[in-house]
């Protein structure tokens, strides 16, 4: 199963923006040909399979990135409360 994740853009070269998923060291490559409307260096992006999907809001990709988090901390026996 594949995953849409939010990723915010820190650097765009040749149509392909580089972005930072999370607060982490982990960075991704997502080609902008798909996406409608003009984006920058910290924008938010929905990146699935090496392009970006749409832009989202800070508040909106913050959320999804906590999820994500909760849903790792779950897996490996944590605990999330509500």
């Amino acid at each position: 199963m594949c995953l849409a994740i939010p990723a915010r853009i820190e650097t765009i070269e040749n149509g392909v923006a580089t972005c930072r998923v999370g607060a982490s060291d982990t960075f991704v490559k997502a080609s902008l040909l798909l996406l409608e409307g003009q984006a920058g260096p910290g924008d938010y992006l929905v990146v699935h399979a090496g392009f970006a999907l749409r832009k989202m809001d800070v508040k909106e990709a913050e959320e999804s990135l906590q999820v994500m988090r909760d849903m790792a901390a779950v897996m490996n026996g944590g605990d999330v409360r509500f």
